[in-house]
């Protein structure tokens, strides 16, 4: 795999035994690329591919006929991306240090098992799905489609204005959250009144009884010791005492039973009297066993006078341990136990306050909350708007671009009426709203196709053609407001064609010196707007079809242009048009090229 030196980009893929690719590698640069093919050579693998390394989910029917795995691999540059580079860093994946470039690795297997690696790491399929949110966005026909979609529609506003929008959701998100909750206990308390009294009483009741009682933590325990020893308390001094005796010698001072003690000190006053140096040697160590034997008979003889014999602390010290077993028996298996579940009820009582003041407390903290939510909403509400009208009036240029000079996009954002009985109706200006996760607006895009012509959906308004350049002109207003660097389309030009097909092509040509472009198209005049051409060539060997993707040189795109004008590859008039296309986007894009230069100078 060769250089990337471009940052946030796409630098090379490779795709092996997905549909009928068997082994491919795409070489691919800043600017923009583009992917033919004929039909059913296997260029949409290419956008499937992409789909796999961004975490998309994995289908065993896109493994190739005849192999056990499919693999796509790709280096994707996150140096200074640093979003991506947090992800790398969490995953425990390597960046390689001389281009900042990490490997994602996707494969699946024939038996439905998939797994993902980044930078040599075994990672789940989720981090691959956060990585690319970083780095690329894919755009195809299931994006037109979902972008009808009402919830969408209000995603490609946010999404176009970025902070403006999403600081002040996010404050209303966590309002909105604790508004909700407050709901939630009052209403639970209002209508389990009777019920949450009754397990009160039950809860208190148990609170007084260990109250009453009050239990130590760990005491139990300690109880348990005590009463071992106190009733063992004449074996245990009978056991003291005669090793007490064993180690000091009898108290009365009987020679004839000296003890442990006396018999070292015996032994320490022949060696210490000796002539012999080695006999003399060992007194130290004998001394060092006197000390010792001394120490213990001394803690002997003061446990000894600890055991005193007393009936009413061993009944005393039961009646206690009995007090503790009733607890233990009702409410946990040991002392620690019972102490959690009192400190469990107390928490759950503070809940469980049914009385009129508590309700009432509740009621002002809900409409106090609902007030703070009804001002954060009409902010959204208000970026929203703003946003809105950028947006359509960027849309719109754009439309003027793509040879729908006459038509006009509106992106309405209305406040969305409470239904009759909706638990999340907000009140703002006097109307009641419904307060969802992402606001109280409804947004809709609409298309006016002529001047005169009344708004609708754009669904509704436009023909097959013109909704694929509606969604294209969406999708380029929408990607100057991304952050991703590497922007993939698939065949969103389908539909198209003529003068609409070369305004597409200029367009994405003029993306392209900002992003990096990847263009899966039928067009010849899309595909002639690009900086590199790679082609996915079907072959057959021993009767297996067999695709692999090809970078062209100037010739060999000259003949694949004029394959794609209506196959005329073996002709002169074919292969002149083609060449006619090439210069007018080189053309184009030089001037355009020059008109920025120019605009940076000033």
């Amino acid at each position: 795999m060769g250089a990337a030196t471009v940052c946030g980009v796409l630098a090379e893929m490779r795709i092996q035994g997905l549909g009928v690719i068997e082994d491919a590698l795409l070489e691919l640069h800043a600017g923009f690329t583009v992917v033919t093919g004929e039909t059913g050579a296997g260029k949409t693998m290419v956008v499937t591919g992409l789909h796999l390394l961004s975490g998309g989910r994995a289908e065993v029917s896109k493994v190739r006929t005849g192999m056990l795995k499919a693999f796509v691999e790709g280096r994707f540059t996150v140096s200074g991306v640093e979003g991506a580079e947090r992800i790398v860093a969490d995953a425990g994946a390597d960046i390689d240090e001389e281009d900042g470039s990490v490997i994602a690795l996707r494969s699946i297997a024939v038996d439905g098992r998939s797994r993902a690696h980044l930078g040599g790491r075994s990672v789940p399929v989720g981090v691959l799905a956060d990585l690319s949110e970083q780095l690329i966005a894919v755009h195809g026909q299931n994006d037109q489609l979902r972008l009808l979609r009402p919830a969408e529609q209000r995603a490609v506003i946010d999404r176009f204005a970025g902070e403006a929008v999403a600081k002040p959701l996010k404050t209303y998100q966590e309002i909105r959250a604790e508004w909700l909750a407050v709901i939630a206990e009052l209403t639970e308390r209002s209508t389990r009144s009777r019920e949450l009294a009754q397990q009160a009483d039950l809860l208190k009741h148990g609170l007084t009884e260990i109250d009453a009682v009050a239990p130590e933590p760990g005491e139990d325990g300690e109880l348990s010791a005590q009463i071992k020893r106190l009733a063992a308390v004449d074996e245990l001094r009978a056991a003291a005492t005669e090793a007490h005796v064993a180690v000091s010698g009898s108290p009365d001072g009987d020679p004839d039973a000296p003890g442990a003690l006396g018999l070292v000190s015996e032994a320490l006053r022949r060696l210490s009297t000796s002539e012999d140096p080695v006999l003399r040697e060992l007194a130290p160590r004998l001394q060092e066993a006197s000390v010792l034997l001394s120490d213990v008979g001394a803690e002997l003889g003061g446990y000894v006078e600890t055991l005193d014999a007393d009936p009413a602390l061993l009944e005393k010290v039961l009646a206690r341990q009995a007090d503790l077993k009733r607890l233990t028996r009702k409410y946990a298996a040991d002392v620690d136990g019972v102490l959690a579940w009192a400190d469990d009820a107390r928490r759950r009582l503070e809940s469980m306050d049914t009385s009129e003041e508590a309700l009432a407390e509740l009621a002002v903290k809900r409409d106090s909350l609902a007030q703070q939510l009804a001002a954060h909403a009409v902010e959204v509400s208000a970026a929203r708007t703003k946003a809105a009208e950028e947006l359509a009036a960027a849309i719109t240029a754009e439309l003027s671009g793509l040879a729908m000079g006459q038509a006009a996009i509106d992106v309405t954002v209305e406040r969305r009426p409470a239904e009759h009985g909706d638990t999340h109706a907000l009140a703002i200006d006097g109307h009641a709203v419904h307060a969802g996760p992402d606001g109280v607006d409804d947004v809709e895009l609409l298309l006016r196709a002529h001047d005169g012509a009344p708004p609708l959906p754009v669904h509704k308004a436009a023909s097959g053609g013109e909704l694929s350049r509606v969604m294209l002109a969406i999708e380029v207003v929408l990607a100057h407001a991304d952050t991703v660097q590497t922007l993939v389309f698939d065949e969103v030009d389908a539909g198209v064609g003529g003068r609409a097909a070369v305004e597409i092509g200029r367009r994405l040509a003029r993306l392209a010196r900002t992003h990096q472009v990847l263009v899966v198209t039928h067009l010849p005049q899309v595909a002639a707007f690009a900086d590199q051409h790679l082609v996915v060539d079907k072959g057959m060997t021993g009767g297996v079809t067999r695709s692999g993707v090809k970078n062209l040189d100037p010739s060999e795109r000259v003949r694949e242009l004029a394959r794609m004008l209506a196959g005329m590859d073996g002709t002169e008039t074919g292969r002149a048009h083609a060449e006619e296309l090439l210069a007018v986007a080189e053309a184009d894009k030089a001037a355009f090229e020059t008109k920025r230069k120019r605009g940076k100078k000033k």
